[in-house]
């Protein structure tokens, strides 16, 4: 009988575990990494802590009638302009169309105002500090939306990268180191924090999160009004890190849409629902050009030409941040036409990023997420949409460099490996290069704190960069005239410093020609210097541009009558003292010290008869001064009316009793 045969019983071998990735303990650290955001962030603007006040800090500081009140002046603040306690009348508020309603950051300057008096070095911590915690705020949403659970490599890699890139960018010197700036740091810390929380109330369904989200993200519309953009980046960030679709995304959004409202109809209260059309001055409207005598708009391909060419300096800053400025008013940035290389260029990567970003729509894309962002929160800085004053500005890439920042560390971890992350290790070239680019931005901001000293240093370390600038060009005329005047008049470097700011301000004029502030500097800096006809034809030229310019007026009585007296007193040559004092009373009939000092030079002249004429309109207009009386007294002597002089003196003595015996040791 055969053998029967048996099989081999067989075992079942299990799949072999997956092998888990190995990465040291400090990459998923999310406590340290937010240590390290939150003093990195801080620590860049140490270097600035001494700072004083620079640049726009008047208008929300220290010129602000309702800031400088502490807080009795918050009533103020909810009530008006953002310019209007600077200002302090309604029509210059409204410089810029539409007007600007930016209370949360004054209540706040008001409140430091009232607990420390006017103190910079708070100011500028509080930004310090600001700051950095948006630095943290930025880390957490991202690993809300990366899901470090599913994918940590990615996860911590793109939070970690962007963040730090964020913070070390020197683009954002202007929105930290000058304490107004603060306006754009609380705008993008409420809005980020607002998104934040609405993913929270999405993942635990907790609905107290979306009205924290509402209230936050209202703060930050009452910090900067760009924030509203948000209420676009909102379901654009759910549909690329979420599953929520239709009722879900409009549930997320809701909280932001009415956040919205609010503001707006808060705003439209204060300033009224028109966003007004665009002033017709250079410097509240780059979008003009001289012709024939006159400004007259920019055509429609000059402007967006100009825009375009905008959009693509704000991509080459981001890339390469040098050389920074604070001021980009006409013309640093000239008009530009579709002729122009560089316009064809920016339009052409500006039609790339659309198209990429719209393709990525489909696919989820990080990288198309981040340009998204920056497409969306530059749009309502960019001129397309409205005017905003001024063709660009760095602290306005302030909110997009976020979507900036996103995008490269998404990049950079793509780039990091073909298909998986299979080592660790594979993550070390590209993490050599971010560091690097990190580390030379870091260096770059920390070079370029120093500018924002004061605006002395600001304006003179600038202009190198912005010498076709109008206004920068007045800016520093205007603080070498200031600082010039706190000279010994017979020191050297004063007459150097008036020089230079005459030069700044002829070719402020030049490039603006109905610039009437810096014709009112020219004035300044001629009288400094005693050349009395140039400062007379300075005050003339802004009185030309508005009839109505009171400091133009004013230094021009004033400037005649110093070349009056300069000419009577130190150049003996009284024909042309009275030719520049008949010119000032001719201005203003009304001035006491003309008259006084016609007069004088009458008297001098020994033209009684005129002396007479101008002191008796002297005590006209001061007649309870004692040496009005006493000059009148002495004129009537000299013209041989000694009852009538000894009348006028007496009356002198009724004022002031030693009057005589005073006159008598003056002489």
């Amino acid at each position: 009988m055969a053998k029967k045969i048996t099989k081999a019983k067989q075992t079942a071998v299990p799949p072999p575990k997956a092998k888990t990735l190995s990465v040291p303990t400090w990459f998923t650290n999310a406590r340290l990494h937010t240590w390290v955001i939150f003093l990195t962030g801080f620590a860049l603007y140490i270097n600035a802590l001494g700072h004083n006040y620079t640049q726009d800090d008047a208008i929300v500081i220290t010129d602000n009638m309702f800031t400088t009140k502490g807080v009795a002046g918050i009533s103020g603040i909810l009530k008006y302009d953002t310019f209007y306690g600077f200002f302090k009348e309604e029509g210059k508020a409204a410089l810029v169309a539409g007007g600007r309603y930016r209370p949360l950051t004054l209540v706040l300057f008001a409140i430091e105002y009232q607990l420390f008096g006017q103190n910079p070095f708070v100011g500028h911590l509080l930004n310090a500090l600001l700051y950095g915690l948006t630095g943290c705020v930025l880390y957490w949403l991202l690993l809300q939306l990366l899901r470090p659970q599913e994918r940590p490599i990615e996860a911590y890699f793109v939070a970690l990268a962007a963040s730090l890139l964020f913070l070390s960018h020197p683009v954002h010197t202007e929105a930290v180191a000058n304490i107004k700036g603060r306006d754009e740091i609380v705008a993008l810390l409420g809005a980020l924090g607002a998104l934040y929380l609405s993913l929270r109330a999405y993942a635990t369904k907790e609905k107290s999160y979306h009205i924290l989200a509402g209230v936050l993200f209202l703060l930050a519309l009452l910090s900067k009004e760009n924030a509203i953009t948000f209420v676009v980046i909102v379901p654009l960030t759910f549909w690329f890190f979420t599953k929520a679709k239709g009722r879900s995304l409009v549930l997320q959004t809701l909280p932001f849409a009415l956040g919205a409202l609010v503001f707006l109809t808060i705003r439209a209260s204060i300033l009224g629902g028109s966003f007004g059309d665009p002033p017709q001055e250079l410097m509240n409207n780059p979008f003009l050009k001289w012709v024939n005598g006159g400004y007259i708009p920019f055509t429609a391909d000059e402007r967006l030409a100009t825009v375009i060419f905008t959009l693509g300096k704000y991509l080459q800053l981001l890339f390469w941040p040098h050389p920074l400025t604070h001021d980009y008013y006409p013309r640093h940035i000239d008009r530009m036409t579709f002729g122009d290389w560089r316009v064809l260029l920016s339009l052409l990567i500006y039609i790339a990023l659309a198209l990429y970003a719209l393709l990525g729509l489909r696919r989820r894309d990080i990288i198309a997420y981040g340009i998204w962002f920056y497409l969306l929160t530059l749009s309502i800085a960019s001129n397309i949409v409205f005017p905003v004053g001024t063709n660009m500005a760095e602290r306005l890439l302030f909110m997009p460099s976020v979507g900036f920042a996103i995008a490269i560390a998404a990049l950079a971890y793509r780039l990091s490996h073909r298909k998986k992350i299979v080592k660790f290790e594979q993550l070390y070239p590209v993490l050599s290069v971010l560091l690097v680019a990190i580390a030379a931005f870091n260096a770059m901001t920390i070079a370029r704190n120093p500018a924002w000293k004061d605006n002395f240093t600001l304006f003179t370390t600038d202009i190198h960069t912005s010498p076709n600038s109008a206004k920068l060009r007045n800016a520093v005329g205007g603080e070498l005239i200031a600082q010039a005047a706190k000279l010994q008049e017979s020191s050297p470097q004063r007459q150097t410093m008036l020089q230079e700011a005459v030069g700044h301000l002829q070719e402020a004029v030049r490039i603006h020609p109905l610039y009437k502030n810096a014709w009112l500097l020219l004035g300044n800096a001629y009288n400094y210097l005693q050349q009395y006809e140039q400062s007379a034809a300075a005050y003339r030229e802004a009185l030309r541009i508005d009839p109505g310019y009171r400091e133009a007026f004013e230094n021009l009585t004033i400037t005649l009558q110093q070349a009056g007296r300069y000419f009577g007193e130190q150049q003996q040559n009284l024909s042309e003292a009275i030719r520049w004092l008949e010119q000032a009373h001719q201005l203003n009939s009304e001035n006491y010290e003309t008259v006084r000092l016609l007069g004088v030079a009458y008297g001098l002249s020994a033209n009684s008869v005129k002396a007479i004429e101008f002191f008796e309109h002297g005590v006209a207009l001061n007649p309870n001064d004692a040496d009005a009386w006493f000059n009148l007294g002495s004129a009537y002597y000299n013209a041989g009316n000694s009852a009538k002089g000894e009348e006028c003196i007496r009356k002198a003595e009724t004022i002031e009793p030693d009057i005589r015996k005073k006159r008598a040791g003056q002489q």
